[in-house]
């Protein structure tokens, strides 16, 4: 007696569904390690597996033996030259002062000349020249702290017309 076994073939739809299943089953055998767990922290394997790192910050705060002054002076006159003279006998007379407090030539600098011309604008007019103001700046190292206040008491005295600021600070810092 024979028997006979009869399997329907499969229709392209249904052969298309095999062939997507099988593939995506062995994608998600071949990825399965990947979705294992893991050690929170990843190591370097050639590293020693204890070590000792230190970080610091240091601070170091010196003293100031040194201050820098910023003195000026200004002057309208009514023309250039008579402005510019004038300014260059009041700063020489400032300059005069802060050596007679024992400041050296090479720690008195000039660190700024300005020119600006004055106008009236008074009575709605157009602008009409009155002059010039001449500003002249210098710069003093006072090296002994003691004479400070003298710098400039004396300076101002003298004709300076500004006392711009002045900065503390440690001459050789290299020790720090």
């Amino acid at each position: 007696m024979a028997t006979t076994i009869t399997i329907p073939t499969l229709g392209r739809r249904a052969r298309w569904l095999a062939v997507a299943t099988a593939a995506t089953a062995i994608l998600l055998a071949a990825s399965a390690l990947s979705f294992g767990p893991r050690p929170s922290l990843a190591a370097d394997a050639t590293k020693p597996d204890h070590m000792i790192s230190v970080t610091g910050t240091g601070r170091v705060i010196l003293a100031p033996d040194v201050a820098d002054l910023r003195l000026g002076v200004s002057v309208q006159r009514s023309t250039v030259r008579a402005a510019r003279a004038d300014a260059a006998k009041a700063m020489t007379a400032v300059i005069a002062a802060l050596k007679k407090v024992g400041l050296a030539d090479a720690d008195i600098q000039t660190s700024a000349i300005t020119l600006q011309p004055q106008y009236d604008y008074s009575n709605g007019n157009a602008p009409r020249l009155i002059g010039y103001q001449f500003s002249n700046g210098l710069t003093a190292t006072v090296r002994k702290l003691d004479v400070l206040g003298d710098a400039i008491d004396d300076a101002l005295a003298a004709g300076a017309t500004s006392l711009d600021g002045g900065m503390f600070r440690r001459d050789d810092d290299t020790k720090a």
